[in-house]
């Protein structure tokens, strides 16, 4: 059987990662480009599981822009409804702490500028939606074209998962507004991850369950809640539980979480039907465990496209 095709919406972008600094930018000197963007993340990460994947996103005409698309063409991720732009590609600096975290500054460009194409609506008919919100909420025509497609996916019976991917330095004194404008995404979504520090933003609670509940309420359907180290909490209507991560030695956290999404949904998009993904709690939990090993590899090499895990690594049979 044929595997669901997940459409990933979003930013893709140039990390340029410093090197050598600890977790000061001021103090950079020497960085690294490498291609990144939430959403392009996801979208790499599920087609070298060998799950089928789209990019819906924006680069400019511009050299960085051709990297990009070149770089995520190698992933043969499905590159047919990019869109390019005389505006110059979004850029992202990033700095790497002693335990891999990083911090981010960012200059957004062609990003911004994704044009809604109604034409898309009828290729997410019973296939999945993936929506990396780290810059789609911040206005302009992305954030049109992003709350379009939550539409066209509901419309069109598809799997629909969301990551909020907050960033600080993007929200800075908006973070009332963020919260407001990631409630109808996680209303209407089957599947939603979070950071620890996007539940409790989110919910305003302090516990996992309690945080769960919440955004149980406003609807969504199961909850992951990732841990780092300590592995990703997992809630359904019916259950909560934390599967645990392995252990490994970070160098670099970026792109992680979109490691984890990337291969659960890479999981998730096997199945017959994506109501089954609910209906079998343990299929959940196996499923998880093998995410949080995608994430936790990812870890271990700079670069988050570059750093991802591929079948093998995972230890996944056919």
């Amino acid at each position: 059987m044929l595997s669901k095709k997940v459409f990933c919406i979003g930013e893709l972008l140039i990390d340029f990662v410093a090197e050598n600094q600890g977790a000061d930018l001021s103090k950079a000197s020497i960085f690294t480009k490498k291609a990144g963007g939430a959403p392009a993340n996801v979208a790499c990460a599920i087609s070298k599981l060998g799950g089928r994947s789209a990019f819906v996103g924006c680069v400019g005409e511009d050299p960085f822009g051709t990297y990009l698309v070149n770089t995520i063409d190698a992933f043969d991720v499905d590159l047919s409804l990019i869109q390019r732009t005389s505006v110059f590609t979004t850029l992202a600096f990033v700095s790497l702490a002693e335990n891999g975290e990083r911090d981010f500054v960012f200059s957004r460009g062609a990003d911004r500028e994704l044009q809604y194409d109604s034409s898309i609506k009828s290729l997410f008919r019973d296939q999945m939606v993936h929506l990396g919100a780290a810059t789609a909420l911040l206005g302009g025509p992305l954030e049109k074209a992003y709350s379009h497609y939550l539409f066209d996916a509901i419309t069109e019976n598809a799997f629909i998962s969301f990551d909020p991917n907050f960033r600080a330095d993007l929200w800075k004194g908006n973070e009332k507004t963020f919260i407001k404008k990631c409630m109808p995404y996680i209303e209407k979504s089957h599947l939603c991850k979070f950071s620890l520090e996007e539940a409790q933003m989110l919910s305003k609670r302090d516990t996992l369950a309690e945080a769960s509940e919440v955004l149980h309420q406003i609807g969504a359907e199961i909850i992951t809640i990732t841990l780092g180290a300590e592995g990703t909490w997992v809630s359904t209507k019916n259950t909560q539980q934390t599967i645990p991560s392995i252990p490994v030695s970070p160098v670099d956290t970026t792109g992680a979480g979109d490691a984890f999404i990337g291969c659960l949904l890479q999981q998730i998009s096997q199945l017959p039907s994506h109501d089954m993904i609910s209906e079998n709690e343990s299929q959940l939990m196996e499923m998880v465990e093998v995410a949080n090993r995608a994430g936790a590899l990812t870890t271990t090499g700079y670069g988050a496209i570059d750093s991802l895990p591929d079948r093998n690594q995972l230890n996944i049979t056919e």
